[in-house]
């Protein structure tokens, strides 16, 4: 049964200008830069206007002049976006690392999170519309990674499966059954995962901005807790660190290898999931098929960076995060110039770090011996 959709209303000019300018008592958005120049580009509003010679621009006989130079104020704002930022667009990539530390902890890669992110951030948006809660999307995009998770699992336990091609395959499986059942949710709107306002305490929008967190967020800290407290402290943490160093001694003492992996790789898809809700349901806010924008398969890498341990996966997630979120900070204060190129800063950003940390001539401390990626 396919779902009918209406066709989307234009949004008329005076309410798009309420809602990107914060008018008439309507929340500002610092991110609506891009929206905001659009409404002043049809205004006839700025130079870009009069260069492509639009009527608007072309009846001024001066433009209005915008900005100027940055005040004290607007650099606290800046720090203020960046570190606020940073928790948003860091909290995806915080669920996806934990649930590959887990996966790889027990001798295992899935390099298709990629996909799993991508499906879940599908079904977690798809399950809060049509039930119109956004906690019962959440699960459901945590069971959607867990089970493709657990395919990957299972595949890799046959003889002379690589993890590797299975990965990949896994990633193009995801990608592809999301866009398949995702195309009737593009338009609509979810219930979206509230938001904790720590910033209630002061008057000021740029804090109250910052501090207001995704209430996934902490529900991330206190799985890196548990995930570091256990791999330490409990007989599971050690039988995963035991499959995953020297399946031979796991087997001495009579556990199932397979059973430990397939398990670790389901929890850890299950974990990976939250991640998705997180893009679809909290920010971005929405189902589209570019919304990972390759995120699952820089949690790998920021994975090896952490050196698999569940505290600094969280410590990574906050510094990609506010690498992603430099260039919206910088918009929102008004520096606008370069912004796709400040956009590429994670990906940058991931490929100093895999030459930095995995020099032939550089041991990786904590990696799992099963991996193959120990000298």
């Amino acid at each position: 049964m396919q779902m009918r959709l209406k066709p989307a209303r234009p949004i008329e000019r005076q309410d798009r200008i309420r809602i990107c300018f914060g008018a008439d008592g309507a929340t500002w958005d610092e991110e609506k830069v891009l929206e905001r120049y659009e409404l002043l580009y049809e205004a006839g509003l700025v130079e870009e206007a009069r260069r492509d010679g639009r009527e608007a621009a072309l009846a001024w006989s001066q433009l209005p002049r915008f900005g100027g130079g940055m005040s004290f104020d607007s650099w606290i704002d800046l720090l203020l976006a960046i570190v606020g930022g940073a928790v948003r667009v860091g909290t995806p990539f915080l669920f996806v690392s934990l649930g590959e530390c887990l996966t790889e902890k027990s001798g295992r890669i899935n390099l298709g999170l990629e996909g799993v992110l991508v499906f879940s951030a599908m079904a977690g948006f798809g399950g809060a519309y049509l039930s119109g809660s956004p906690w019962l999307g959440v699960l459901l995009a945590g069971c959607c990674g867990a089970l493709l998770a657990a395919l990957h699992g299972l595949l890799c336990s046959l003889p002379r499966v690589s993890d590797i091609a299975t990965g990949i395959a896994l990633m193009l499986l995801g990608a592809g059954l999301a866009f398949y059942f995702g195309k009737p949710l593009i338009q609509p709107q979810a219930p979206q995962i509230p938001s904790i306002a720590l910033g209630a305490w002061s008057t000021s929008p740029s804090v109250q901005s910052a501090l207001s967190i995704n209430a996934l967020f902490p529900i991330g800290l206190a799985l890196a807790a548990l995930l570091a407290w256990g791999f330490a402290n409990t007989r599971f943490g050690l039988v995963v660190r035991m499959a995953g160093d020297s399946s031979d001694a796991a087997r001495a003492l009579g556990y199932s290898v397979n059973a430990v992996r397939i398990a670790a790789t389901t929890a850890g898809g299950f974990i990976a999931g939250l991640g998705g809700a997180s893009l679809s349901l909290y920010y971005p806010g929405s189902w589209n098929e570019g919304l990972s924008s390759g995120q699952g398969l820089i949690a790998v890498a920021l994975v090896i960076f952490a050196r698999w341990h569940p505290w600094r996966c969280l410590g990574a997630a906050l510094l990609f995060g506010g690498a992603g979120a430099i260039g919206p900070a910088l918009q929102s204060v008004g520096v606008s110039g370069g912004y796709y190129l400040f956009n590429a800063v994670p990906y940058a950003l991931t490929l100093a770090i895999l030459v930095a940390t995995c020099s032939p001539r550089r041991s990786l401390k904590g990696a799992p011996m099963q991996l193959g990626v120990s000298r």
